[in-house]
């Protein structure tokens, strides 16, 4: 996926756009422009600590506003899997790549249940405000696992679960804590946290 009023993550707007009108309002929503206020996007890249080279999944990409960002820091001869489950948000996607003249960028239609990455690929795997709509959230975090390499990183990054000037309402939220209950029968093991984030969590794991 993979804005300042975001409703939801790449993954929310799974068969609830009847319409371009309402694709478009979930787009501009997504990339308000106050959102780079809060989401921070650049001193996300510099915590990520991607090299040129390497491979970064980007899960629930959306229209790729991390994607197209995770693309120019791997460079060249790295690549950005931008999964999204949404077809018609991915032909934006598609769009948005050729536009920029980007060669490194692969968007791939995910399943709800399944990522459908390569095994064994992932230098990164980036999940965004994403991970309230999957279905299992233990199973697709072993999935997420799977598609690491040796020595690769899961981040997850999503809102606290209280009342917030943005995101989904607090019931849809889930909290830190939850998160890394789950994270842990997944086998993933918490490296570090980063704090910068006014809205969010930001945490760093590694496979198991």
């Amino acid at each position: 996926m993979a804005s300042g009023a975001r409703p939801d993550s790449g993954h929310g707007h799974h068969g609830r756009h009847g319409n371009p009108q309402d694709l478009e309002s979930y787009i501009a929503k997504m990339e308000a422009p106050d959102r780079d206020t809060w989401q921070k996007p650049e001193e996300i890249l510099r915590a990520l600590k991607l090299r040129p080279g390497q491979v970064a999944g980007d899960i629930g990409a959306g229209p790729g506003y991390f994607s197209l960002r995770l693309a120019h820091e791997v460079g060249a001869h790295g690549a950005v899997l931008a999964v999204d489950v949404e077809t018609r948000i991915l032909d934006v996607l598609r769009n948005r790549i050729e536009k920029a003249g980007l060669s490194n960028v692969a968007p791939i239609l995910g399943l709800p249940g399944d990522p459908l990455l390569p095994l064994g690929v992932c230098d990164l795997i980036l999940v965004v405000d994403t991970f309230h709509h999957f279905p299992n959230g233990v199973a697709y975090l072993r999935r997420l696992s799977r598609s690491l390499r040796e020595g690769g990183h899961l981040v997850n990054i999503d809102y606290h679960r209280r009342e917030l000037p943005v995101g989904p309402p607090v019931e849809h939220k889930v909290s830190r804590e939850d998160f890394l209950v789950q994270a842990q029968k997944a086998g993933l093991a918490l490296m570090g946290e980063h704090t910068f984030l006014p809205y969010q969590y930001f945490l760093v794991f590694r496979g198991t």
